[in-house]
């Protein structure tokens, strides 16, 4: 079944993600895409323990996650494929060759350097680059934390700037 969610997300798998969209989505399995992470078993570990029984996780890299997008989405039921930052978003659409049509932000927190745009969106201009990148692409971005909240389109989040 074809991947239900790209995400953006620093935090990567938590209970956001598991709960607040997995239930809806009918969550069987997660590609957690990050190159590092992919190296490290103990990183792996960690992850792991925050998904339910039932849920199988995929632990890759940016160029595994591109190249065996066809074998990932062979995976029964729905899933979600989250990275933990614009710039491997970016790289990831790059490489996946239009496979990609849409974009979930759904958490980047704050950090020195980072503006507000949402309570829980905090960009550099690096990363609004990425995410113009991503949209010049041809891919919808949009903020959303969790299903029931309204997304917030590209222009619209870029536009806004959280009160301090």
């Amino acid at each position: 079944m074809p991947i239900a969610l790209f995400r953006i997300d620093d935090r990567l798998i938590h209970g956001q993600v598991v709960v607040g969209w997995g239930q809806p989505l009918g969550l069987n399995y997660i590609v957690l895409v990050d190159d590092n992470v992919a190296e490290s078993d103990w990183e792996q570990e960690l992850y792991s323990m925050g998904v339910p029984p039932g849920v199988t996780v995929h632990f890759v890299s940016v160029a595994t996650a591109a190249r065996d997008m066809d074998r990932l989405e062979q995976e029964r039921g729905a899933g979600i494929l989250v990275v933990s930052d614009a710039d491997s978003m970016r790289r990831l659409v790059s490489l996946a060759s239009g496979r990609i049509s849409k974009v979930n932000v759904g958490g980047v927190h704050h950090t020195t350097g980072r503006t507000g745009r949402l309570s829980y969106v905090y960009l550099t201009a690096q990363e609004e680059a990425a995410l113009r990148e991503i949209a010049a692409a041809g891919v919808e971005v949009s903020a959303q934390d969790v299903p029931a909240s309204k997304p917030v389109p590209l222009k619209e989040l870029l536009a806004s700037v959280l009160d301090a």
